[in-house]
């Protein structure tokens, strides 16, 4: 039973590991159902453990929600995130717990997030004392709550695990709303939780950043670098003009018209061949250009580095109140209260 090729080729893909340890996860509370997990995956079981295998992004995604179903329980995500198994963490996990100090690993991970799942972009920043991860899935039919909880939950007991078991999130900002279990997330990650963000983000003392990463291996480190360079460069191959559009609608978002004509005059073909071969990476133009905006518009705000007007201009609205509704619509709240949120979280004091 193989994967269909057309669609492991349009599609954006995920490790073959994450799904093979949600696998393992059902089999160990006993309500693994082998065949229908293999028609769900298109794959059978002993193909999964090629550690250079990847399947489509929503195969994996409908295998997250049969999982919830079968356990009957909505935080699966949560709680197979916390398992710690060496032997289930993929290539990049073995490079991040390899590396010589956390903010190397932070690194890495960011650099070979595309390895583990080309359906969500993952960007590092820090801003004072505090080290900001930022997960945004490529479009809205690609955030799959289940797998968010487990990327969180696995990211901070896996580095609690293997390099200081002190460390805990100062914040978080989860994407989806607040879940029947929303109180979990502020038991495992440390730190004060808000939901409906648009975005997800988790934040930690820099100060870990230099922390030495014990019993690391350095030939383990450079045998498996080795090994996933080589499936990034053909990974980045594939995938280039997508990411070449992207950069041209960040870069011209504040000074000219975003428009699809426009940007494939740019690129010397029709606005048809821009659609049909933005198509085959899984992305839609309108998508691209409001998810560009929607990660700007969060960072802009948080920083406070600019005017809310100034914002505006900058992400192309014609005025601030266009701006406001949008931002709005993202986060739930309007642009001066998420900014005041986010700089009580900067000086420590309680949000309003």
């Amino acid at each position: 039973m193989n994967a269909p090729q057309a669609e492991a080729i349009t599609s954006p893909l995920v490790a073959a590991s994450s799904t093979l340890a949600l696998i393992h996860y059902l089999d160990r509370q006993g309500v693994l159902d082998l065949p229908v997990v293999e028609k769900i995956t298109g794959l059978r079981l002993t193909a999964l453990s090629d550690p250079d295998l990847r399947i489509p992004a929503e195969n994996h995604y409908r295998l997250w929600e049969y999982a919830e179903r079968v356990t009957g329980d909505p935080a699966i995500g949560l709680h197979a995130g916390q398992v710690i198994d060496p032997d289930r963490m993929g290539l990049v996990g073995h490079v991040f717990f390899n590396c010589d100090t956390l903010g190397e690993a932070v690194t890495q991970y960011v650099r070979l997030q595309r390895l583990i799942n080309e359906s969500v972009t993952l960007n590092f920043e820090q801003a004072g004392d505090q080290a900001i991860l930022t997960w945004q899935a490529d479009s809205p039919g690609h955030y799959c709550r289940q797998d968010m909880d487990r990327t969180l939950a696995s990211a901070l007991c896996r580095t609690r695990h293997f390099i200081d078991s002190s460390i805990v999130a100062e914040w978080a900002e989860i994407a989806h709303p607040e879940p029947s279990y929303g109180k979990e997330y502020q038991h495992l990650l440390g730190g004060r939780v808000y939901f409906g963000s648009g975005i997800t983000r988790l934040a930690f003392n820099s100060r870990h950043l230099s922390h030495p990463i014990p019993h690391r291996n350095p030939y383990v480190y450079s045998a498996v670098l080795k090994q996933v360079n080589a499936l990034l460069v053909r990974l980045q191959g594939r995938r280039t003009f997508g990411r070449r559009i992207r950069r041209l609608i960040s870069r011209q978002m504040a000074t000219d018209r975003i428009d699809a004509d426009t940007l494939a005059k740019q690129c010397h073909m029709s606005r048809q061949t821009l659609y049909r071969r933005l198509k085959k990476e899984g992305l839609g133009f309108q998508e691209l250009v409001e998810e560009i905006r929607q990660d700007k518009a969060l960072r802009y705000v948080a920083s406070g580095q600019y005017a809310l007007g100034e914002i505006a201009f900058l992400l192309g609205f014609s005025e601030l109140s266009a701006f406001s509704r949008a931002f709005k619509r993202w986060t739930g709240m309007a642009p001066a209260q998420y900014r005041a949120r986010h700089q009580s979280d900067e000086s420590g004091e309680a949000p309003e």
